[in-house]
């Protein structure tokens, strides 16, 4: 993580929580499109690109993976 001095008027960027802020994002957009009350463990999968599907995109893309949306 980056951190700028106090008093600083360079803006702080952290990525990882940009990624984080932005996976949190699509998860939204999937839960009000969808029909039910709760996203099924899967569509959560398929939405943060884990699991068999996402593995397989990021292999194809040259990703790292090792995501889980489940711990």
């Amino acid at each position: 993580m980056h951190v700028a001095p106090l008093g600083s008027s360079t803006p702080v960027q952290d990525h990882v929580a940009l990624a984080e802020i932005e996976l949190c994002g699509e998860l939204i957009i999937a839960a009000s499109a969808a029909d039910g009350e709760r996203l099924s463990p899967d569509r959560i999968d398929e939405v943060l690109k884990v699991g068999a599907v996402g593995v397989a995109a990021e292999a194809q893309s040259g990703g790292a993976g090792g995501c889980s949306s489940r711990g």
